[in-house]
């Protein structure tokens, strides 16, 4: 039978939208329902994806069981990190809806991946991974981002099901095979990628043999990897006469023959470790068995539309839905103009760094400037004489603004525009500041200063955090990243590392740091973070009492400080540019 049916329900572990999104765009392509049913993640919430163009919310779980229970998904995509792949399959090798379950993790333990194997094969559920892109069924559903965009998408036909199977270890070699198939013959009805990892959850032969007896699957297309001896399997079944249907083989790596020594190709398998492993040899016996096999990889399209003439495969066309192009996509090409909802002079991101007035805070300091210079800046538009400069410390300069896009200067901007005065208008954007906005100073001064008394590492740190249910306070960005750094903490560790002998806390925070990157790109230390870490330091160093300050505030009394400058500046800003009453855009708003 299929791989998949457009009946599937989908369960996704881990919350990913992006990767998500992808999955739900197919969906709306070959005009089904959307396959998503839910996500497990660290909360009970809802994340907002779009169908076409309407947003719908898919719920979160915090709870596995209760996902599985409420929705009863049939199809799991596992997004967890190597780590946690165990603990979070098990429940769904052991739920009775589940049949089929994606592993996308690299890496995954061998050992590990024996287990689950095991567990597996006694509750009849196929695994597909780990280390794959995914697989597809045709017109039924895409589990994982197999296909590529959506351009690759239409060009391989991957919306009209037709009667070529594929079965690959590499998800990019997948998709090249799709386009391949796709322009030699009627289409694609089912890719697998089963994984690069030593141990597939389920292995290239075990999809042939599927698809050998899947009715709507008329011939095989396998592309295996030098390394193990799977295909002896496949040619013996193909002279008994088991494997009945037209089988396309090709085996990558024919060019590791030319290299005196033993090549590792890009996956963890591929490796030849004798000569029957290799892809010659490999490619003769399953030639000899009855396999059709090309002279070269550049030869596979003439044979495959050889096969396709025989079979009299004739392309079909299914009807699909264009896609709707993303907003800030159709922005960026100029498709489509909208007025801004707020007009700003004050402060703006350049190259990844705040500018106030377009002076860089890193041109301030660089120039010896202190708050001063930034109240200047902010609120009268120009450096202020030397008598202004004496006030606080390299911490405010940084925080002092972050745009008009943040919650408490868009408050505070919203209350001038309503022509409320600049004490109330200040307070709105202020009662703004908490535990998601500006205040996990204190929470992360807390956390780290514990940590470091009682001697724990860092990963004992981080897993305790995991344990409890708790986020790291002053670790993650939304917008910035390792690959795309904030420039503020930065400039913080070079202040520190300059000016200060002992930094156990900073080093501690930055071993945090680079535990948590391992599950995410996003998970950096930000300035909250930093700014923790560092002042631990320096309170450590001139003898305060720690324990005391921890408890008074005083870390986030540095994020009110600052940041009260810059809301000051936007509601002098909207008066002196006499904005009027603002009212948030319609189409900005979801409503139930």
């Amino acid at each position: 039978m299929a791989l998949f049916t457009r009946e599937d329900r989908v369960i996704v572990i881990n919350n990913k939208p992006e990767y998500i999104q992808r999955i739900l765009d197919y969906d709306y392509i070959i005009r089904r329902e959307p396959s998503v049913v839910a996500i497990v993640h660290n909360e009970d919430t809802l994340e907002k994806l779009f169908y076409g163009s309407k947003e719908i919310l898919v719920p979160v779980y915090r709870d596995i069981h209760r996902a599985l229970a409420q929705h009863r998904p049939t199809v799991a995509i596992n997004l967890s990190s190597y780590r946690s792949v165990v603990k979070t399959t098990e429940p769904l090798l052991r739920d009775p809806n589940i049949r089929v379950i994606v592993i996308v993790a690299e890496g995954v333990p061998e050992r590990d991946m024996k287990s689950l194997i095991k567990i597996a094969n006694q509750n009849h559920k196929t695994i597909v991974g780990p280390a794959t892109f995914g697989a597809i069924t045709v017109g039924a559903l895409r589990a994982g981002v197999v296909g590529g965009d959506y351009d690759n998408i239409l060009k391989s036909r991957l919306y009209s099901p037709g009667s070529i199977g594929i079965v690959t270890r590499s998800g990019g070699l997948l998709n090249e095979m799709f386009r391949i198939v796709s322009r030699n013959s009627d289409g694609v009805l089912e890719g697998v990628a089963v994984g690069g990892d030593v141990f597939p959850g389920s292995t290239i032969l075990d999809h042939v043999l599927r698809m050998n007896n899947d009715p709507e699957i008329r011939a095989i297309v396998m592309v295996s990897e030098i390394g193990g001896k799977e295909e002896y399997e496949i040619a013996r079944l193909i002279r008994e006469g088991k494997i009945r249907k037209p089988i396309i083989s090709w085996v990558v790596g024919v060019s590791a023959e030319l290299f005196p020594w033993r090549v590792q190709f890009g996956h963890a398998a591929a490796k030849a470790n004798s000569e029957m492993e290799g892809a010659r040899e490999k490619l003769r016996i399953l030639k000899q068995a009855g396999s059709i096999v090309p002279e070269s990889f550049g030869d596979l399209e003439r044979v495959i539309r050889e096969v396709s003439d025989r079979l009299e495969l004739k392309p079909r066309e299914a009807p699909y839905n264009p896609l709707p192009m993303d907003f800030r996509k159709a922005v960026s090409q100029g498709l489509v103009r909208r007025p801004t909802s707020i007009v700003s002079s004050i402060s703006k991101e350049v190259d990844g760094e705040i500018s106030y007035r377009g002076k860089r805070v890193s041109d301030i300091l660089s120039e010896g400037g202190d708050i001063v210079d930034v109240i200047g800046y902010l609120w009268f538009g120009k450096q202020l004489s030397p008598r202004f400069r004496n006030f606080l410390s390299m911490c405010i300069v940084l925080l002092a603004d972050h745009g008009p896009h943040v919650s408490g200067a868009h408050n505070a901007i919203v209350a001038a525009r309503a022509g409320k005065d600049l004490v109330s208008s200040l307070a709105s954007g202020i009662l703004t500041i908490g535990p998601r906005f500006g205040g996990a100073i204190d929470d992360a001064m807390r956390y780290f200063y514990d940590a470091v008394s009682r001697g724990i590492s860092a990963q004992e740190f981080v897993e305790e955090m995991k344990s409890k249910g708790i986020n790291i306070p002053g670790i993650g960005h939304r917008v910035k990243s390792k690959y795309n750094p904030d420039r503020r903490v930065q400039l913080l560790i070079e202040f520190a590392r300059r000016e200060l002998s002992s930094r156990k806390y900073l080093e501690f925070a930055l071993e945090v740091e680079r535990e948590t990157l391992k599950k995410s790109e996003k998970l950096i230390l930000n300035v909250d973070g930093a700014i923790a870490a560092i002042m631990l330091d320096i309170l450590d160093q001139e003898g305060y009492n720690i324990e005391e300050m921890l408890g008074l505030g005083y870390g986030n009394a540095i994020f009110v400080l600052a940041r009260s400058v810059g809301i000051i500046g936007h509601i002098l800003d909207q008066k002196r540019l006499k904005q009027p009453l603002y009212r948030h855009p319609d189409d900005d708003v979801y409503l139930i």
